[in-house]
């Protein structure tokens, strides 16, 4: 995926020369339009454009639609850049947002640093204590809340043996700056011994170390664990082909890398963590309650999902138990 830089001074000019007429409106029909007349102003702040976080947006926005929430949504996409982050939420802290929706962690971290007076909803975030987004996940005492995006890891783990009992070593690539992915790696460390399973890491700091990476990391492990880290995501389909060609197993932390490529996950669907989250969205802007008093909510579900061509081109067996209760996932276009 081609990412594009752009400095928060440019940002700054787009949002303040634009916010006002390139919002998308989410209006419901009259008859099903809970909140009245009035329309409520939501800020959506994410933080690139990747499968996994474009479903969280989605999911929330037909939400909204569908529980006749009437908004006009800002949309703005920060391309990776931390700092830009921080310039959306300046601005739609300026122009006064009714919400802002945070997607991806430093999206949430730099709302939080600008507002303490606008409700702050995030999505995909990991631990959002550890992360600093919250202070605790139940008693919300702060004007943010939202769900979080953490993978069922001990459940994925069992996967690798389930598929290949000669799984010794599992590799895990991430980005350096995401704390979301130190969080999941220390998770995985302390459940892998359990499985009778080795880590071995290695973190790169920008999207070109990926393949140096990636080459590196085949060397060293049996099967590849993929978090929800944000350059995992965006480069899925560099991973999955590298994978396919080392005949390298890979266990994805969620759904949207299994269509990119990824064998298979027991994972949550970031569109449905989307619609959980507009159905928060709805019980602070129309049924007005108060932000600290929703507590930080997890996936209500999750599926296994197979990508039966990588299955395939493994050469594995489709009749193992693991792949059988599986659904398949449609192949990414």
């Amino acid at each position: 995926m081609k990412k594009y830089k752009l400095s928060s001074i440019l940002v700054l000019i787009i949002l303040a020369s634009t916010i006002i007429f390139t919002g998308c409106n989410v209006n419901s029909k009259k008859d099903n339009n809970t909140s009245g007349n009035e329309v409520f102003k939501i800020g959506i702040s994410q933080l690139s454009e990747h499968p996994a976080l474009d479903e969280v947006r989605e999911g929330f926005e037909d939400e909204l639609k569908n529980l006749g929430v009437n908004v006009e949504i800002n949309y703005q996409n920060s391309q990776g850049d931390i700092a830009n982050t921080v310039s959306i939420a300046q601005i739609f802290s300026k122009n006064k947002m009714d919400l802002i929706f945070a997607i991806a962690t430093p999206a949430a971290q730099s709302a939080k640093q600008v507002t303490r007076n606008i409700p702050i909803l995030f999505s995909a975030v990991t631990d959002p204590v550890k992360s600093e987004i919250i202070e605790d996940w139940e008693n919300i005492n702060e004007n943010v809340t939202g769900t979080s995006d953490m993978a069922p890891t001990a459940s994925q783990l069992k996967m690798f043996k389930e598929i290949d009992p000669n799984i010794k070593t599992i590799g895990i690539l991430y980005n350096t700056s995401e704390t979301n992915s130190e969080i999941q790696i220390e998770e995985v460390n302390k459940l892998a011994s359990s499985e009778d399973l080795k880590v071995v890491t290695i973190g790169v700091s920008n999207v070109n170390e990926l393949p140096q990476a990636l080459n590196s990391i085949m060397k060293k492990a049996d099967a590849l664990y993929l978090l929800t880290d944000n350059m995992v995501a965006s480069s899925i389909e560099l991973i999955s082909k590298t994978a396919i060609e080392n005949k390298m197993i890979t266990v994805s932390a969620e759904e949207t890398q299994v269509r990119g490529g990824a064998l298979i996950t027991n994972g949550i669907s970031y569109y449905e963590l989307g619609k959980q989250t507009g159905q928060m969205a709805k019980k602070i802007l129309v049924d007005k309650k108060d932000i600290s008093e929703i507590p930080v909510e997890v996936s209500e579900k999750t599926i296994t999902k197979i990508n039966r061509n990588t299955l395939d081109k493994l050469g594995l067996n489709p009749n193992l138990p693991v792949f059988k209760k599986a659904v398949e996932v449609e192949n990414k276009k």
